[in-house]
């Protein structure tokens, strides 16, 4: 991974990075253990005068209880290729509780001189530190259409909590 600038991400289209390409979301240290999830939610922008993220993790992924006790995560994007999608499925569909998806799917886990986890075959990594994290909740669904089609009794139905991470840096 080489490091850049934020400006980065002006050559992206972030609908289509996120909602098409997908991205890894991943919490944890190489010493003290890490999980990884497929996301296709989320966005970027900017909030409080600094380069963000927004990050959406349910409770019961097992990924969830590594952003809950590290500061910082990483987006990881590995395009679009074949290989890519084989590992993004794989890591949104099994869960790290009983599987090792890392080396299932051939990936080279890398610390990030932030001590974060990244992935030498992401084209992509932002390191983004945690500044803000809220359950969502009923009640405050605006639209009762979105509440009840995502959020219900099925299995993975529960409601998302939501991070908001400053984007730190930014590696190719």
């Amino acid at each position: 991974m080489k490091q850049t600038t934020i400006e980065t991400l002006a050559r992206e289209d972030v609908f289509h990075l996120i909602g098409k390409e997908w991205m890894l979301v991943t919490a944890g240290s190489l010493e003290a253990g890490f999980n990884t999830m497929t996301a296709s939610w989320g966005g970027l922008g900017w909030l409080w005068n600094k380069p963000v993220a927004f990050v959406f993790v349910r409770p019961e992924r097992h990924t969830y209880q590594f952003t809950e006790t590290h500061d910082r995560l990483t987006l990881s994007f590995l395009g679009m290729d074949e290989k890519a999608r084989h590992t993004l499925n794989h890591c949104g569909t099994v869960s790290g509780r009983d599987h090792d998806k890392v080396a299932e799917c051939g990936l080279t886990p890398v610390a990030t001189p932030e001590g974060s986890v990244g992935f030498a075959e992401a084209r992509l990594t932002l390191v983004g530190r945690k500044l803000f994290r809220s359950e969502m909740q009923a009640a405050q669904f605006l639209d009762p259409e979105v509440r009840e089609r995502w959020y219900n009794e099925r299995p993975g139905g529960s409601f998302h909590t939501v991070y908001v991470v400053e984007i730190e840096n930014v590696y190719e």
